[in-house]
């Protein structure tokens, strides 16, 4: 998004790279900083992690946890990559990387145990989830919309210098916005139920347990940057296209 924002704010500022506000650098500056920070932190804690040994792989993690839940209905099943783990409220599946899907370690237990958090929500009908889950088909077409308008501002710049396509931009932006700060409440229930099932099953010592509960920490902590960036550049657009108003 970093040069989609910069083709942007050439745009709002009449096109000229020297007229760009300072905001813009500490927007942006601060975003990559911050991510960068909580990423590298995460890496290292999951690497960390990962060499603490567990007797249950992920999948069978995710299952026990499931089964605990009376969930009967879900598949666990292995999807490639790394950090590709995700549950599918569509088709009922929690989908574990190859890494967590097979490993022994405290970390690939936190996250298969984390995936089938989201899988109990579901079960539970649990509002937040719901509601995101019927926000997503509006946050595709807004981020869809984004990339169209992100293609104009390639081809002139001018085009942001038309107040109705740069509300569009503000009306895009919230709904992504929107959607950064509900999913904070749906990855934050999901670890405490992971973590409260983990303590609860016995399936970790209480040095295993801290150790999850940090991993979790950590990853969750990258979709707070995640909200704060997006609130960020909603902020600005939207005091730039306020801002001409006085003019």
């Amino acid at each position: 998004m970093a040069n989609s924002y910069d083709l942007l704010a050439m745009s709002t500022s009449g096109g000229s790279f020297f007229g760009i506000p300072m905001l813009y650098f500490l927007i942006l500056g601060g975003s990559m900083l911050l991510s960068w920070l909580v990423s590298t932190k995460l890496k290292s804690r999951f690497r960390e992690h990962s060499e603490a040994p567990l007797a249950y792989s992920g999948r069978e993690i995710a299952l026990k946890m499931l089964s605990d839940a009376g969930i009967e209905d879900v598949k666990v099943i292995s999807t490639p990559g790394r950090l590709t783990d995700h549950y599918n409220p569509a088709d009922k599946t929690v989908n574990l990387s190859e890494a967590v899907y097979n490993m022994r370690n405290v970390a690939a237990a936190a996250v298969a145990a984390h995936e089938c958090g989201h899988a109990v929500q579901h079960a539970k009908a649990y509002a937040w989830l719901s509601f995101r889950s019927k926000m997503v088909p509006v946050t595709q077409i807004a981020s869809k919309l984004m990339n169209m308008i992100f293609m104009i501002s390639i081809v002139g710049m001018f085009a942001f210098r038309i107040p109705g396509l740069l509300w569009i931009v503000v009306g895009c932006l919230a709904v992504t916005s929107l959607f950064a700060v509900i999913t904070l409440p749906v990855e934050f229930d999901a670890s405490k139920r992971a973590l409260a099932w983990m303590e609860g099953s016995g399936i970790a010592g209480s040095m295993d347990q801290g150790r999850a509960r940090n991993a979790l920490f950590w990853a969750a902590m990258t979709y707070m940057v995640a909200a704060i960036s997006s609130l960020a550049w909603l902020a600005y657009y939207l005091f730039q296209l306020l801002g001409r108003g006085d003019d």
